[in-house]
């Protein structure tokens, strides 16, 4: 009689749990996805974790800055989104080997200054830089939200989430589906924190 042993999973494969399903390279909702998970994702299989947190955002030369700054983009993003792209792909290429990218999106405005047309324009830089890096066999992953604030005390609420009810606080935080943001479940994602994680940071993504 023989007996099986259980496979211990390696750390690789591990880091891929959250991944299983998702390909290799792709933009989509965050959805059931957690940053900590992502981010522990992008540490394991020895990917470049890319973070921007937008919510303080309002139009789009402040999603650009903001994206250009808590990437750590070595070349200026400049003031429109195809600068954007011309950031995230070949002076990154050219600076040597890529293992890979997650990035994450997360609170994409969603106001009169960035209208659904913007943040459709945003995505589309994302896909183009997803198949970019597709043609060159590098894992890119986007993940996105979108962010809704909303005032309990004057009872405004965004017309795109007419079903959201109002909450105790003054300001939340809402996804695309009106659901509120776990902001207390993240890990600390400052740029400050995340600056030795940068594949921007050239001495980090040029390192052997």
């Amino acid at each position: 009689m023989s007996l099986v042993l259980p496979t211990i999973a390696t750390a690789a494969n591990a880091s891929e749990l959250p991944l299983r399903g998702v390909r290799t390279n792709i933009v989509q909702s965050i959805r059931a996805f957690r940053v900590a998970d992502l981010q522990e994702a992008a540490q394991g299989l020895s990917h470049h974790f890319l973070y921007a947190n937008l919510a303080t955002a309002q139009s789009k030369q402040d999603v650009v800055d903001l994206i250009g700054q808590q990437f750590m983009l070595s070349v200026s993003v400049g003031k429109n989104f195809d600068s954007l792209y011309d950031s995230l792909t070949d002076p990154v290429h050219k600076s040597g080997p890529q293992t890979g990218f997650i990035a994450v999106l997360e609170h994409i405005p969603a106001n009169a200054k960035f209208d659904k047309e913007a943040r459709e324009q945003l995505l589309d830089i994302f896909r183009d830089t997803v198949d970019y890096w597709g043609d060159r066999k590098v894992p890119f992953r986007c993940f996105y939200s979108f962010s809704v604030a909303r005032s309990a005390q004057n009872g405004v609420t965004d017309p795109a989430h007419p079903s959201a009810h109002l909450g105790t606080g003054n300001i939340e935080l809402l996804t695309e589906n009106g659901e509120k943001m776990p902001t207390d479940k993240l890990l600390d994602i400052s740029p400050q924190a995340l600056r030795m994680s940068s594949p921007f940071n050239a001495g980090y993504w040029t390192a052997a």
